[in-house]
């Protein structure tokens, strides 16, 4: 199976409504509490640095998408921040793979050195694994550092990869 990443528009909010929101309603990855309607999504993936979706290149179907923007300001505007959504029937396809490959060589063309994720939670098992093959540092643990769905807590490790 072959993916192509395509920048966001308009177009494909549907596809790209329906991963995140998958995501966000798991409660066991991303932060966000709230989904996304059609009017926020679209403000939401157009205000990025980079919004880039995987399509598969034989059905053109949206299989899972990432955002990129700096993760701070000023002195550290150099540091940019990305996460990743698969659509739950493309996982365990290296859409994930696909997709951070892409975000590294997208934020190293926007200026960026450093790609740094704030917010691994420990279950996260499959993108543990993908981070480590793919040379980031881990920085360390910060114990129940995310509230889960189910009101409980896990630890989150934060990591970076110099691009």
């Amino acid at each position: 199976m072959s993916f192509q990443v395509i920048a966001y528009s308009p177009e494909h909010i549907d596809a790209c409504l329906a991963i995140w929101n998958e995501v966000v309603s798991d409660g066991i990855a991303f932060p966000q509490e709230d989904e996304l309607t059609a009017e926020s999504g679209d403000a939401f993936f157009s205000m990025q640095t980079f919004t880039g979706l995987a399509r598969h290149e034989e059905t053109g179907e949206i299989a899972g998408l990432y955002i990129l923007h700096p993760n701070n300001v000023g002195r550290c505007g150099h540091i940019c921040n990305a996460s990743y959504a698969v659509a739950s029937k493309w996982r365990g396809h290296h859409v994930g793979e696909t997709l951070v490959r892409d975000s590294m060589s997208r934020a190293k063309e926007c200026g960026f050195r450093i790609l740094q994720f704030n917010a691994v939670v420990r279950t996260n098992e499959g993108a543990l694994a993908l981070y480590r093959k793919l040379g980031f540092v881990q920085l360390g643990v910060i114990p129940g550092g995310f509230r889960k769905k189910d009101g409980m807590f896990e630890d989150i490790i934060p990591h970076y990869r110099i691009l």
